[in-house]
């Protein structure tokens, strides 16, 4: 038996407790529940603290045993792979120095100096099997608590002036260092057991990288990697990569003529073509039905406005500096911005008359284009750009409507993802920093009464959450959908947020049922955020095979010969009289060749018309992705359209 006063109380997630030795460790627990999971423990979680699965356990804790499809478990686990590829490194480039090498969402990098040692893809290879060397022989990470003078002594010999640097930021009592075979980092943790569960490598990419981000420091080499416990997992991800270079929206919207980018016009400002024009309205168009239907009113808001508007709103002094700059007119008094968001315009509608408590919730969406000015190495195809549309309203609401309407917002967001096929996402319900709530507005009793709404809400609607501390926007909380598209990757999508803030701003006010004078409160949302990167997304989710509802082109209606264009027109125009949308294609080919190009170009129904099918007031009908459907007549034809088209 152990004495009582040598013993912990571990619990464990599923909620059972179990005592344990004082100074178990998180493999201790592992091996007792079962050797399996032992095998693949990778670190502990204490108390909420990630650590060491060997680091010694001396109080009463709540334990979870972090593995590889955890996401703790999995940045330990690159986190540990970039101290491997360190020691890769420093055996192969005698003399190379070291800056950081944090796990990153896609892997891991290392900021190194190479000492005037070049570095190329041509090296990828040395160094993947050389870290797959050294992780063979199953290295223990050891970590060791060190003092700060014996620190900067082990780094001012070693000659490595990054970590000296890094060094001069700490403080007695929070430095470790952690060792692995013949490598040796300054490094809080923490790490995997050892090196040999990491059984594949890859290098992915080489760039350069300031130390500490200030151009005026030396230019270090920055080596992205990733690493697997097994092969065939590296194997599946890069192919994954490799889809995911087929659907890159920026390859495909080139290819299905939907955008284009124009030096002249400006970085950052996307062109929409006739197609991608199509896709965009027929987007709009479902999400203004959709809008009628729960009860929004529409309106349209200037490009421009008054510095002062934004100055009021709080945006200028938030985002001002890195905005794009005021607008002069010859008159010396005025100053106008490019519209950087829509809700202080509605904050004015809404002031255009006096409002009762019978009139709310007041209810205005837009789909308003705003402009702000993003970095040039920052914008990236329709996903980062510096002029984009929001599908932007504004729900103005009593105090006692709020969550009411929180949860209206969140059914329209989930029948737009329904709709559009977005089934697996969760909700990120996204708080301010408590640390450092001087870069947010408002007081503290209004932000407790709009996190708590929300808070409520999700959970009333049992949506599956996670909480971040310091996602807020400035002037509230939100709830941010979080979406995984067909490649696993995870993007930013709809967003509601509850805000106490502008109504203030702004002087808002009703009139109660008490006849006295009340503030109301604001709920922003956008089920799709910014069009332009919502469309990004759904090309890439989709590779560019849009639902038949939305696709620029539906039909390609394809004559065999000349003979039958006439008929193919006629078709044309009879089928557009039933909202089915595409082209004749009369150019002077084969059959085959039009047929391949109309696949190509991803149209849905492709109608071979010929004399049989003229003479029959018939088509030969062929879809994509299934192959030739047979003859129809040109009403089951449209039936058949119309029973898929349906939303």
């Amino acid at each position: 038996m152990i004495a009582q006063d040598e013993q912990i109380r571990v619990t464990l997630p599923d909620g059972s407790v179990r005592p344990y030795p004082k100074g178990s460790t998180g493999l201790d627990i592992a091996t007792q529940i079962s050797e399996g999971l032992a095998r693949n423990v990778l670190a502990a979680k204490v108390n909420g603290k990630v650590q060491d699965a060997t680091l010694p356990i001396d109080e009463d804790a709540n334990v979870q045993l972090l593995t590889w499809n955890d996401p703790e478990g999995k940045a330990t686990f690159w986190h540990s792979s970039a101290h491997l590829l360190a020691e890769a490194l420093e055996a192969l480039y005698p003399g190379v120095k070291f800056g950081i090498g944090p796990a990153i969402e896609t892997g891991f990098y290392y900021d190194v100096d190479l000492n005037g040692q070049s570095f190329s893809q041509e090296d990828f290879k040395k160094v993947e099997d050389k870290m797959l060397e050294l992780a063979r022989q199953k290295q223990q990470y050891i970590r060791k608590p060190m003092s700060k003078a014996d620190a900067v002594a082990y780094f001012d010999q070693k000659g490595d002036p990054y970590k000296l640097d890094l060094l001069e930021g700490l403080e007695d009592g929070t430095i470790t260092f952690y060792t692995q075979g013949n490598f040796t980092d300054l490094c809080r943790g923490p790490h995997i057991p050892n090196t040999g569960f990491i059984k594949a490598a890859k290098i992915m990419n080489v760039a350069g990288a300031y130390w500490r981000g200030n151009e005026k420091n030396k230019q270090l080499t920055r080596i992205y990697a990733v690493t697997y416990p097994k092969q065939k997992e590296l194997d599946d991800y890069l192919f994954l990569l490799e889809e995911a270079k087929k659907r890159d929206h920026r390859k495909l919207g080139k290819e299905l003529d939907l955008f284009a980018f124009s030096e002249r016009v400006g970085q950052g400002l996307p062109l929409w073509l006739p197609k991608g024009t199509m896709l965009r309205e027929r987007l709009e168009n479902f999400l203004r039905k959709a809008q009628i239907r729960a009860g929004y009113s529409p309106v349209v808001t200037p490009h421009i406005g008054s510095k002062q508007l934004y100055v009021t709103s709080g945006h200028w002094d938030k985002y001002g500096e890195d905005s794009f700059q005021p607008i002069k007119t010859p008159d010396p008094n005025e100053e106008f911005l490019l519209k950087p968001m829509n809700c202080p315009h509605h904050c004015e509608i809404y002031k255009t008359k006096p409002r009762s408590y019978r009139d709310l919730p007041l209810r205005l969406a837009e789909f308003g284009t705003v402009y702000r000015y993003e970095q040039s190495g920052e914008l990236h195809g329709l996903t980062r750009v510096r002029g984009f549309t929001q599908d932007d309203a504004h729900i103005f609401c009593r105090p006692d409507q709020v969550k009411d309407e929180f949860m209206k917002v969140i059914d329209l967001v989930l029948y737009v993802f329904k709709t559009l096929g977005f089934e697996d996402y969760s909700a990120q319900v996204s708080l301010r920093d408590p640390e450092n709530k001087a870069k947010y507005i408002g007081s503290d009793d209004l932000w407790e009464k709009a996190e708590s709404a929300i808070i409520e809400a999700a959970a009333e609607k049992g949506l599956r959450t996670v909480t971040e501390l310091g996602e807020a926007a400035f002037y509230g909380p939100k709830l941010d959908f979080m979406v995984r598209d067909a490649l696993g990757r995870k993007w930013q999508l709809g967003t509601i947020q509850v805000d106490y803030n502008l109504p203030n701003r702004f002087e808002l006010e009703y009139i109660g049922a008490d006849n006295q004078k009340h503030r109301p409160v604001m709920i922003h949302r956008a089920p799709f955020g910014s069009l332009e990167r919502f469309i990004a997304i759904l090309i890439e989710n989709t590779a560019g095979n849009f639902p038949l509802w939305l696709s620029p082109d539906q039909i390609a209606i394809l004559p065999i010969s000349e003979k039958y264009e006439d008929y193919a027109n006629d078709l044309f125009f009879a089928l557009q009289e039933h909202d089915i949308r595409g082209f004749v294609d009369l150019r002077d080919e084969k059959i085959g060749r039009k047929i391949r190009d109309a696949e190509v170009n991803k149209v849905p129904f492709m109608l071979v018309v010929g004399e049989k099918e003229a003479a029959e007031g018939k088509v030969s009908v062929r879809r994509k992705g299934q192959g030739d459907l047979g003859s129809m007549r040109i009403d089951d034809f449209v039936r058949t359209f119309q029973a898929e088209v349906k939303v």
